[in-house]
């Protein structure tokens, strides 16, 4: 596909998530939460294992009780992925699941308590290197900010970041990402600007309560991609009242807008209109099911007529141009053969496959290639 203009990305400190690095010049990460019980392990690690599927780079799991770490510590020994435990209040919490192997705790400081918890759950963290993450809400601010700003805004919510970053501070911890979130669009940009120039460790992104899947990709899309074409962003979360598997799909499909990512099948595909030669609408539905388990990039354009059909196929990996009688199909921009209707869908998802065949082949043979010494098992 065409190029894209590079984003120059904010300058920050890199934390490692388990395996997955965060900030630097890391790729930014993109993240979901489960919204099972915990408590119900065999629930919880199934959807796990489909946001891995999905492409997840870390999942966080909310960890309300001491019977829920318990589950928690059943749960990481049957996934990969990097998991954050998302903790409030109850400090015993953050030491039992830096016991079993977390990858992040998730916490604020000013609910964990006094100085002593406080100190006990970094002292912990710092033990076992394990980064937190500290989560500012626009609908959770303290009482005390809340009075003297009268209502959320942004001056407040960088207000509550800093005076969490004070408490670390004090006790000589850096290792840690921190969010800003409202579910207002305006007040998020305006606090991750004002905080991005004042401190150097990674941001994660979120519209918090953005929606749902309609409404809330939306309001994401606008809102954390105003913020990534500013550089500004080490790791996304699409909140979205919906499967979480779809959070993973719209964070990858909004970093691959911006060309920072490239995860999947991009489809490129006409609106449709009276010239086109083929059921457009329902060629990309079907497409867009049956290639919904590839995270290898593709690049495939879809297009109805010869209008625009040879200019956007010709950029793509694999492109179909709709004309008459048959259809033409490119391959890497040029014209490859011929196809009709009834063949459309089938033909397409095995080239699409086949292709990605290739581009794991080839990485394999690079990989063998950078590691003679290691023999390839299946």
């Amino acid at each position: 596909m065409s190029s894209h203009t590079v984003i120059a990305r904010r300058k920050s400190r890199q934390i490692m998530v388990g395996k997955v690095p965060v900030g630097g010049d890391a790729p930014i990460s993109v993240q979901s939460m489960t919204n099972t019980e915990t408590c119900d392990v065999a629930a919880t690690v199934a959807q796990i294992q489909r946001l891995e599927r999905a492409g997840a780079d870390i999942v966080r799991v909310s960890v309300p009780s001491m019977e829920a770490a318990d589950a928690f510590r059943a749960i990481r020994a049957q996934v990969n992925v990097p998991l954050v435990a998302d903790i409030h209040f109850d400090y015993k919490i953050a030491l039992k699941v830096a016991e079993y192997g977390v990858d992040c705790l998730r916490i604020n400081p000013g609910n964990i308590g006094s100085e002593r918890k406080v100190r006990a759950v970094i002292d912990a963290a710092k033990d076992k290197g394990i980064p937190l993450r500290i989560g500012v809400n626009a609908g959770s601010l303290g009482k005390v900010l809340l009075r003297k700003y009268e209502e959320p805004n942004a001056d407040a919510m960088v207000e509550s970041a800093l005076t969490q970053i004070d408490i670390l501070d004090k006790l000589d911890f850096q290792n840690f990402k921190i969010s800003l979130k409202a579910s207002e669009i305006f007040m998020t940009l305006q606090a991750y600007r004002k905080l991005a120039g004042q401190i150097d460790q990674p941001l994660h992104l979120g519209i918090t309560e953005a929606g749902g899947p309609r409404s809330g990709t939306v309001k994401s899309a606008i809102g954390l991609g105003a913020l990534l074409m500013e550089g500004i962003g080490d790791t996304i979360r699409i909140s979205l009242a919906a499967d979480p598997v779809e959070e993973i799909k719209v964070g990858f499909d909004i970093l691959k807008s911006l060309g920072i990512r490239s995860k999947g099948v991009n489809l490129v595909a006409c609106p449709s209109c009276s010239r086109q030669n083929f059921d457009v609408i329902g060629v990309v539905n079907q497409l867009e099911s049956r290639l919904d388990d590839i995270i290898t990039p593709v690049d495939v354009a879809v297009i109805g007529c010869i209008v625009n059909g040879p200019g956007e196929a010709k950029v793509a990996e694999i492109g179909l141009t709709g004309a008459s009688p048959n259809n033409l199909v490119y391959v890497e921009g040029k014209p490859h053969h011929k196809v009709d209707n009834e063949r459309l869908v089938d033909e397409l998802e095995a080239m699409v496959r086949a292709r990605v065949a290739q581009k794991l082949a080839g990485e394999s043979a690079r990989k063998a290639a950078r590691h003679p010494d290691i023999i390839a098992t299946d």
